[in-house]
């Protein structure tokens, strides 16, 4: 592990800035005091949130900006007119050396973009994919990708599914990850031409995870697959939709509970359990998206995330950099391309992971 790890952070990007992002860094430097910062943004609206963290100041450097990139931001617009921009410098300060990871929770667009663009990807992989953990009954499951791809071919999911892997070994501590192509059913037969490709392929590989076959909608919570592999589309709709069924339960339960006395005491009854099955379902805990597969790490929170969520998007980013992950994965991807059995493995698109 590194004796000290390097975080930029675009301090300017989200709903709330500098008044998230800098208690976030303060609660990851409590936990992790080997962390040391490069802060991108406006001194004058940075500075007055050290006052209430002044453990944090001999951790850090603010490097001052008075640009960033909005919210509603084109992603080219702001790849062309954002070089000031507290984002860019930061992913500009990881390019360079002077950090190890970046943390944003600016624009997505934008971030993917310009990090593809400064950052690259690495040898062999032929497009990066945006990934999570999700919790589910027996522990986090990697859902990958999210959004970066909307269509993908059999060769970015093989890619993916090694992404996924790598990712679940050395940060999860998941010794052989069991990985599942996310599919309308179970059965060898079901979907589309490109599932079934790539499910041809990753049953011959020889990769860090242990394919398992198709997987549905469902098994994302159910605890029996560690890595969930899709398009970008399906996954970003799966995404959204068990955040809104999280939220839904969630007013259902205020409702019901709150509304008469009987569900009041029931509550107070059970209310150690209610405060545990919040932590674990809690979206904080699992906030920051992953961009696998660029030559550095690059750490995506949600743009409303608060100082308790932020901070988990730092802890995952040095977490990466601590356990070598971009270099697991460019070893796994150099043993994928002597691999026999996908030297042999006919494939329309002909996976070409020499880049």
């Amino acid at each position: 592990m590194p004796d000290t790890i390097r975080i930029a952070l675009d301090a300017m990007g989200g709903d709330h800035g500098p008044s998230s992002v800098i208690p976030a860094a303060a609660l990851a430097l409590e936990a992790k005091p080997h962390l040391r910062f490069r802060i991108f943004g406006d001194e004058a609206r940075i500075k007055p949130f050290f006052e209430a963290h002044p453990q944090l100041k001999g951790a850090s450097e603010i490097i001052h900006t008075d640009v960033f990139i909005s919210n509603d931001e084109k992603p080219s617009v702001a790849v062309r007119k954002g070089r000031q921009s507290s984002m860019r410098l930061a992913i500009d300060d990881v390019a360079e050396g002077k950090s190890d990871c970046v943390i944003s929770a600016g624009n997505t667009g934008a971030l993917m973009a310009t990090a593809k663009l400064v950052l690259r990807c690495l040898p062999g992989v032929e497009r990066p994919a945006i990934a999570t953990v999700l919790p589910s009954t027996t522990g986090p499951t990697v859902t990958l990708d999210l959004g970066a791809n909307l269509t993908c071919d059999a060769e970015n999911l093989v890619q993916f599914a090694l992404l996924g892997s790598c990712f679940a070994r050395t940060v999860l501590k998941i010794e052989k990850p069991s990985v599942g192509l996310l599919n309308i059913g179970s059965e060898d037969q079901k979907g589309h031409e490109t599932l079934r490709d790539a499910a041809e392929v990753l049953q011959a590989l020889n990769f860090p995870g242990r394919y398992i076959g198709f997987v549905e909608g469902n098994d994302i919570t159910t605890g029996d697959v560690d890595v969930v592999v899709t398009d970008g589309f399906t996954g970003n709709v799966a995404l959204k939709t068990a955040e809104g069924v999280g939220k839904f339960v969630s007013q259902v339960l205020k409702e019901e509970l709150g509304g008469s006395f009987l569900g009041k005491m029931g509550y107070l009854i059970a209310s150690g359990a209610m405060k545990r099955a919040k932590h674990r379902m809690d979206p904080r805990v699992y906030n920051g998206a992953l961009f696998l597969g660029l030559s550095q790490v690059c750490i995506k929170s949600h743009g409303s995330a608060d100082a308790f969520a932020f901070s988990r998007a730092i802890h995952v980013g040095a977490d990466m950099v601590a356990n070598r992950f971009n270099a697991l994965v460019a070893e796994q991807i150099e043993n994928l391309a002597k691999d026999e059995a996908f030297v042999a493995m006919p494939m329309p698109s002909q996976i070409d992971l020499n880049g």
